[in-house]
C-alpha cells in the first residue's frame, strides 16, 4: 500500500503542478459555450463555492469530482431547485440517483434542467411580439467510481448537453474523471483531483438561421431559402484540485464509550484552471454538530473580482450554506435539507439553491 500511496501523491502532484499549463487565458474569455456545466446545482457543494474537490461525497460528487460518488454505500435520491438571480425568471432543476453496486462500484444518474421564463417572440414585421417561446438547456449525466483501497478513489461520467432556443438548438457531449485520496491516522487528510467538460464541438443549427428571399436574376421570380451556419464552440474545459483537513474538537475529550466525535472543523483549499476563463482559487469552512447541523461559508477569488469595470464574474466571492439532516432509526435512511446562498454583483440579486436528500 504504501508503493500505491507514494505513486497516486506523486500523479497527483504533477497534475497538479501541470495546471499552469492549464492556466486561464484572458484572450479566450467568453469563447466556450455550454456555460451550465459551470454551474453546480446542489445545494451543500453550491455553499463552498465548489470548494470541495477532495471531500465532496455521493450523488453529488457528479457535479464536483467524480471520484466522490463511491463514497455512496447504499441508496441515495435527491432533488434542488435553484433560483438564479431573483427576479430573472431563470430557474434550475436537478435530480440525482446513486446506487452502490456492492464491491464493483457506485453508478449514478444526474438530470439538470435550467429554464428562462416565457420570452417574446418578435420579427421584422412584428417588433412588437406576437407570441413567446420557452428556452431549455438540459443535461443528462451518467457517472460510475469505485474504491480500489480505503485511501484511494477514482471515477469517471459523461454528459450529454441539449441546448434549445424557439428553432434553434445545439447539442454535445462532454466527459469528465477525478480521483480522491485520504490519507492521516483518522483518514483526517483529503486531496482531489478532476479533469472535466473535455467534449465534442457544438454548434447550433435549426431554421432559425434560414432567410426567405427572391432568387436574383430570376424570370419568373420565385422564393427560396437560404441557409446561414453559426460556428462552432468548445465546452468549458477545467482542471480542479484541491486539499481539505478534519479538526476533531472534541478529541481529547471523548470517552471510551463515545465512538465518534460530536464536533467536527473541515478546512479546505481548491484551485480551479480555466480554459476559458479567469482561474479560481479559494478556501471554505464545514463545521459539523453530531452529523445532523452542518454550518458552512467560502470565498473564491479570481482576478479583477469586486471591481465592476473589470469583473468578469457576477459574484462577489462569497458562499454560504447549511444543512439539517436525521437518520430515521438506527438503519434507517438519512433525511436531509440543504440550502446555499451565493450574492451576487450583477445584478444584485444573489444567487439561492435548496435541496432535500434521502440515502446516505
Amino acid at each position: 500500500m504504501k508503493r500505491i500511496s507514494k505513486k497516486v501523491v506523486a500523479a497527483v502532484v504533477g497534475l497538479g503542478l501541470g495546471s499552469v499549463a492549464f492556466a486561464g487565458n484572458k484572450d479566450r474569455t467568453g469563447q466556450a459555450g455550454a456555460a451550465e456545466l459551470m454551474i453546480n446545482p446542489w445545494a451543500q457543494s453550491s455553499g463552498l463555492f465548489g470548494l470541495n474537490t477532495a471531500t465532496v461525497a455521493g450523488m453529488e460528487a457528479m457535479k464536483g469530482n467524480v471520484a466522490g460518488l463511491s463514497l455512496d454505500s447504499s441508496t441515495e435520491v435527491g432533488f434542488s431547485h435553484g433560483i438564479y438571480l431573483t427576479g430573472t425568471n431563470i430557474d434550475i432543476n436537478n435530480l440525482g440517483v446513486a446506487q452502490s453496486l456492492g464491491d464493483i462500484g457506485v453508478i449514478g444518474l444526474n438530470i439538470m434542467s435550467m429554464g428562462f421564463g416565457d420570452i417574446p417572440i418578435t420579427s421584422y414585421s412584428s417588433p412588437e411580439g406576437y407570441g413567446t417561446y420557452h428556452p431549455q438547456f438540459l443535461n443528462f449525466e451518467v457517472g460510475f467510481a469505485r474504491r480500489f483501497s480505503t485511501h484511494i478513489s477514482a471515477g469517471f461520467a459523461a454528459t450529454f448537453v441539449s441546448e434549445q432556443i424557439a428553432n434553434i438548438g445545439a447539442s454535445g457531449a462532454a466527459f469528465e474523471g477525478g480521483l480522491q485520496y485520504v490519507t492521516g491516522k483518522q483518514d483526517n487528510f483529503h486531496f482531489g483531483v478532476t479533469l472535466r467538460n473535455i467534449g465534442t464541438n457544438m454548434r447550433f443549427s435549426g431554421t432559425g438561421f434560414s432567410i426567405n428571399g427572391d432568387a436574383p436574376q430570376s424570370s419568373p421570380a420565385f422564393t427560396v431559402t437560404e441557409q446561414y451556419p453559426s460556428e462552432k464552440f468548445e465546452m468549458p474545459t477545467y482542471l480542479n484540485f484541491g486539499a481539505a483537513y478534519d479538526f476533531y474538537l472534541d478529541k481529547n475529550h471523548l470517552s471510551s464509550a463515545e465512538a465518534e466525535s460530536k464536533h467536527k472543523l473541515t478546512v479546505m483549499f481548491d484551485f480551479q484552471s480555466n480554459s476559458f476563463n479567469n482561474d479560481y482559487l479559494g478556501g471554505g469552512l464545514e463545521y459539523t454538530f453530531m452529523k445532523m447541523v452542518v454550518l458552512r461559508a467560502a470565498y473564491r477569488y479570481e482576478n479583477g473580482i469586486g471591481n465592476t469595470t473589470t469583473s468578469t464574474t457576477m459574484y462577489e466571492g462569497f458562499a454560504c450554506g447549511a444543512t439539517v439532516q436525521k437518520r430515521m432509526g438506527d438503519k434507517g435512511p438519512l433525511i436531509g435539507i440543504d440550502y446555499s446562498y451565493r450574492p451576487t454583483q450583477r445584478p444584485a440579486n444573489g444567487v439561492h439553491m435548496i435541496g432535500v436528500r434521502v440515502g446516505r
